[in-house]
């Protein structure tokens, strides 16, 4: 008999050999019939996986990371089946084919060229496969039969896959009906399990990666547990189509990308009165908040770098130059500029915690690849902030960070859930250390009541971290804010202060950022807000339309007073109709359209219609004044 200790800490008993699935349904037919796969001892494995020993048992479902993985993996072996029995005669050669986040694909080496309307027909015949129910059976055989075996089949492309394996290394193979992959898995069960999915696009993609080798035609699929699941994902990809940041951004005239920079946004007017309202409120929030800003310089030399290890560690995402005849870099990030600052004076311990904030400028090399909109960029803007502590001040500033970046997401309607990283195998620095740091961050999110999962392992080297996760309008998540703590650059600069026994200390240091990138962050909530900004971040706020030439006048008598009022305001005068400008000016997404006339001119008053709104509002124009500063003042959500 084998113990199998369950994640509550009770214990199972099983005969030796006795598969995963049949203990699951020993213990429950509900869970049995929602497991897609296992984790035995930390290893994610298949549910047909034979016990053999004691160990550690816990069931994976869709819920579960593992559970989702062994879903879409073997969505893909579905997928690549089907491809084979539609195009016989097309020598298909299948490539790779695993799960990824959200997803799946597979790679092929076919003469038919697939286009999207293939798709149709793939998931009609995988469909086909699923109602055949054929179980997943997995196998083990030596190298040399694998690439016998695959060579046979005509499949160079898995041949090549396992040369590049070990001589003695034990090779797995999956078989369902008539199909046969290479393939480590694991996999769900049966493929009746994969009863949602989607085929979504065909593109091209290199063999392993390379533009030395073949070009090879990818299907990119998703699948999920229930149809539910699947039809809701879809819609909120079709929202996020509609909210992408590139295509509003150029329709609202935000901002460009252009050949001659790629990598580097253009900021036009109105995205730089966009930008300017998020740094405005972020200096407003550190004053507040008790920071000090300051500015370093975009370029530094080759010793600065040598000393904070980047020029070692990082130097191939660095752009570099020389000065007389000396190597210099363009900063990637801004902490080695703030330790300089800090080490240009003597500090006490009176002077901590010393909240030094940065907007920093700085120019990582990014695979052109992975460019994509303001999302991926070479060059952005960096919300730095350095705090210098003692040791007993660690839990409480972790605290009060917390509380700058809670209020700064409930401006923006954003909710948000922590993730906490802990030391990881080579990490520096004492077990002491370690964890007065660890449970300082661990206190202060236990104490704010937050919703937090820990990475085990997963800090950084120098210490460890809380990244925060926001979610957007349409369910997103996004990797935004982070409070690291370093043990390693104040030992690198020789950093100190004086504490209360007139001796010299080292500080713990905290790097933290909020919007994290202000360029990625204005992406994200061009998405959030599909454009229609809340009236206090707007480009234009108010959009004036004089109905015809004589009620211009007064149009101007109105801007020149919002102007003065710091209302940010255009006038449209073009000759055209009321109800072209009007819809125009709802496409670019304007908080407030006022119309005057004659009976507005007369009066004094406006003709105030709200974005999204087919309906007029009569007011003076004072109280129209006084509505918008209100909105302003209070970074109101809603118009």
């Amino acid at each position: 008999m084998v113990k199998l200790t369950l994640p509550d800490g009770s214990v199972r008993e099983a005969e030796a050999g006795t598969t995963i699935l049949d203990v699951v349904k020993g213990m429950s037919n509900s869970l049995a019939k929602k497991a897609l796969a296992a984790s035995l001892d930390g290893e994610v494995v298949d549910l047909t996986t034979p016990v053999t020993k004691d160990a550690a048992l816990r069931v994976l479902t869709f819920e579960d990371e593992g559970g989702r993985h062994a879903l879409r993996h073997t969505a893909a072996h579905v997928m690549a089946q089907a491809v084979k029995r539609l195009y016989p005669e097309s020598n298909v050669q299948l490539a790779i084919g695993p799960a990824i986040e959200n997803g799946f694909y597979y790679d092929f080496d076919m003469e038919h060229q697939l286009t999207d309307a293939d798709l149709h027909e793939i998931e009609k015949e995988m469909k086909k496969i699923v109602k055949e129910n054929f179980p997943l059976v997995r196998r083990e055989i030596s190298r040399a039969d694998a690439i016998a075996l695959f060579r046979e089949k005509g499949e160079n492309y898995k041949v090549e896959l396992i040369e590049d394996l070990p001589e003695n290394a034990v090779i797995s193979l999956y078989t369902q009906g008539e199909f046969t992959d290479l393939c480590a898995g694991p996999h769900v069960a049966s493929t009746g399990k994969v009863k949602a999915f989607k085929l979504q696009s065909v593109a091209g993609a290199y063999w392993r990666g390379s533009e030395k080798n073949k070009m090879l035609q990818r299907i990119y699929g998703t699948a999920f547990e229930k149809q539910e699941e699947l039809d809701a994902y879809l819609h909120m990809l079709e929202e996020a189509a509609k909210r992408d940041h590139r295509k509003l951004g150029k329709e609202l005239d935000l901002f460009s990308l252009h050949e001659e920079g790629p990598g580097f946004p253009f900021f036009h007017p109105n995205g730089m009165a966009l930008r300017n309202a998020l740094l405005d409120y972020w200096r407003e929030v550190h004053r507040r908040y008790g920071y000090q800003e300051i500015s370093t310089p975009v370029i530094l030399s080759r010793k600065l770098w040598e000393t904070s290890g980047h020029w070692f560690h990082y130097r191939e995402n660095m752009y570099t130059t020389e000065i007389d005849d000396e190597d210099y870099a363009i900063k990637p990030m801004n902490c080695p500029g703030c330790m300089l600052v800090y080490r240009s004076q003597l500090h006490s311990y009176r002077d901590l915690p010393l909240r030094l904030a940065e907007l920093g400028l700085v120019h990582r090399h990014e695979l052109s690849g992975a460019l994509h909109g303001l999302f991926r960029v070479r060059n952005f803007t960096q919300d730095d902030a350095h705090l210098f502590v003692t040791p007993d001040q660690i839990e409480g500033e972790i605290q009060h960070t917390i509380d700058l970046f809670d209020e700064v997401y409930r401006t923006f309607g954003l909710t948000y859930k922590a993730e906490l990283s802990t030391r990881p195998e080579d990490s520096m620095g004492t077990d002491e250390m370690w964890e007065l740091a660890t449970n300082g961050l661990q206190k202060a999110l236990d104490n704010r009541g937050l919703d937090y999962v820990v990475n085990e392992g997963d800090g950084a080297f120098y210490g460890p971290k809380i990244d925060f996760h926001l979610r957007d309008s349409i369910g997103r998540t996004w990797q935004c804010g982070t409070i690291q703590l370093d043990m390693s650059l104040p030992e690198k600069f020789d950093l100190t202060y004086v504490g209360e026994d007139g001796e010299k200390h080292r500080p713990v240091m905290l790097h933290r950022v909020v919007y994290g990138s202000i360029e990625r962050f204005i992406g994200i909530l061009i998405e959030n807000y599909a454009g229609a900004f809340p009236v206090w971040m707007a480009p234009v706020q108010v959009r004036i339309l004089p109905i015809t030439e004589r009620h211009a006048e007064y149009a101007e008598k109105l801007y020149k007073k919002m102007f003065d009022c710091g209302i940010r305001v255009e006038i449209d005068e073009r000759n055209e109709k009321t109800g072209y400008k009007i819809r125009e000016s709802q496409v670019k997404k304007t908080p407030y359209t006022i119309v005057v006339g004659d009976q507005e001119q007369e009066s004094g008053t406006v003709a105030m219609r709200k974005y999204g709104e087919k309906n007029s509002t009569t007011m003076s124009s004072d109280d129209f004044i006084a509505l918008v500063q209100e909105k302003i003042a209070t970074r109101a959500q809603e118009y």
